[in-house]
């Protein structure tokens, strides 16, 4: 189906049939679209023409696993059942020769070029919440910055965002094709009330997106963006103690999921440990504090790698975060659920450090930050569970 884009000729029939009224000076857009089962769900769903598979699912509030969305991790691999797709910018690394033979595909960058059938790695989890992605049109309220090199973005949106606690938005960089996401930092409840969320963005060296966002971004700019994504979010039924493990603006989404569970009256042991390179980059150190005094059942270990601890605040451990929350824990973590957050090797070490420490891989949640850049540089998929 073809897009008209110009006034219909005398003469010609209206193109949606037979109408009298058909307005002749008015430009019809005709979209192509087709149909898409993701089993095992049996759900279908309609994908718009050059529309990713990826994008319509998490629209429709249908969640495919996914980590880079650039095509380069694999994470979010399908198999065709019937149908045909375009598979589009798939790394030969994360879809390989044979793999493409078989007829799988990648979510993130496979568009459909006829009515299909997929088979996803759909995993339901009764603490998740199906909220659909939608887009968003926000204004800049204030910038605040917390850090020599993160600063606090709040952004007022155009129509409320329902999210789940450590769900992140994708921000449209003006001038740049591609988005960055950015994990929310302020909880469900400060958004309902505010109408506004909180970004930290942390200045990467060469980065195009985070040297405008710190550099020309200004109060009263208008940005878009959508969302939510993500699957990391806290599993409130199983009632068991928790422990946040954070580094560098990995804090976002822990620091949006503890103040959700204090809001809500969790009585649950929580345990954040936070490391920075310096005490200049811990932000939020005077925030946690207070709350570690205010609630009993809230514990903050905040750790320093690189610098000794110049802090009047209160006490620093000195080390890695995975070091610091073996000797507060004295390396005995079972009977815990831990999510974390932040740079792969964080992640790949705090989970080692969990593990011999007696918690088991199902009991482990974690979020990575890969950029294009990083996955990159992967030559199979990093990682399923989030």
């Amino acid at each position: 189906m073809q897009l008209i884009d110009s006034p219909l000729p005398s003469g010609a029939g209206c193109p949606f049939g037979p109408v009298p009224d058909c307005d002749r000076s008015v430009t019809y857009r005709l979209i192509m679209s087709y149909q898409l089962t993701i089993e095992p769900l049996g759900a279908t769903i309609e994908v718009e023409d050059g529309q990713t598979i990826l994008d319509a699912a998490l629209r429709q509030g249908i969640y495919i696993p996914h980590a880079c969305g650039h095509g380069l991790c694999g994470t979010c691999k399908i198999e065709v059942l019937e149908g045909e797709v375009e598979l589009g910018n798939a790394n030969p690394f994360a879809l390989m020769d044979f793999e493409r033979d078989e007829r799988k595909a990648l979510a993130c960058c496979a568009t459909l070029e006829a009515d299909t059938v997929i088979e996803a790695d759909v995993d339901e989890d009764a603490d998740a919440q199906t909220i659909p992605v939608k887009d968003f049109e926000a204004q800049v309220t204030r910038i605040v910055e917390l850090t020599p090199t993160i600063k606090a973005i709040h952004l007022r949106l155009s129509e409320p965002l329902d999210f789940q606690a450590g769900q992140y938005v994708q921000l449209e960089i003006p001038g740049m094709q591609e988005r960055r996401a950015f994990s929310i930092a302020n909880s469900p409840a400060d958004v309902r009330a505010t109408g506004e969320i909180e970004l930290n963005v942390r200045r990467v060296p060469g980065g195009a997106g985070t040297a405008f966002l710190h550099e020309e971004l200004a109060v009263g700019d208008r940005l878009r963006l959508s969302g939510p994504y993500g699957r990391f979010f806290v599993r409130k039924s199983a009632h068991m103690p928790m422990i946040f493990m954070a580094g560098g603006s990995g804090l976002s989404s822990p620091r949006s999921m503890i103040l959700d569970l204090l809001q809500s009256g969790c009585t649950e042991p929580i345990t954040l440990v936070y490391g920075q390179r310096n005490a200049a980059e811990l932000y939020y150190d005077a925030d946690f504090r207070e709350l570690s005094r205010r609630y009993g059942n809230f514990s903050y270990v905040p750790a320093l790698s690189e610098a000794a601890n110049d802090s009047s605040a209160g006490p620093i451990a000195q080390g890695f975060v995975h070091e610091a929350a073996k000797a507060h824990f004295e390396n005995g973590f079972a009977g815990h659920k831990a999510y974390l957050c932040g740079p792969p090797a964080m992640i790949d070490a705090c989970i080692t450090t969990l593990m011999q420490g007696r918690l088991f891989e199902s009991d482990i949640y974690h979020e990575k930050f890969i950029s294009a850049a990083d996955a990159q540089q992967l030559r199979s998929p990093l990682f399923r569970k989030v």
